[in-house]
């Protein structure tokens, strides 16, 4: 008998809002019956299912695990645009002159992710 990862989960103040953030990342879609102020939240996207869970503490420490975004419709570089305009920020930039590396961003509630190169993107420097 084996296991599969039904969710990654996220503890975090606002479950709504910040799921509402990852299904635009993700272009994904929240549960049909998730609400502004609900206790939980689901986002289901092609790459993974996310759930977020309101808990009463804030965020203390950096992650131990994050999410390793790599765009499927844009480059690197426009993905971070994208989820800036979302209201990610950059906390650390790794790209480098050849056009390879990442960049780490965290999402509204201080949650670290990278984003990668996109496919296209990799297959260009190997």
């Amino acid at each position: 008998m084996t296991s599969l990862v039904r969710h990654v989960t996220f503890d975090c103040s606002d479950a709504y809002s910040l799921a509402r953030f990852w299904a635009n990342a993700l272009g994904g879609t929240l549960a049909d019956d998730d609400a502004p102020g609900d206790p939980m939240a689901t986002v289901t996207s092609a790459g993974a299912a996310l759930l977020f869970i309101q808990v009463p503490e804030g965020k203390t420490v950096k992650n131990r695990v994050h999410l390793d975004l790599q765009p499927q419709d844009r480059s690197r570089d426009d993905e971070v645009e994208h989820l800036h305009a979302l209201g990610a920020k950059i906390i650390g930039d790794y790209r480098e002159p050849d056009g390879t590396g990442w960049v780490t961003m965290t999402d509204p509630e201080g949650n670290e992710f990278c984003v990668e190169r996109s496919a296209p993107e990799r297959a260009k420097t190997q």
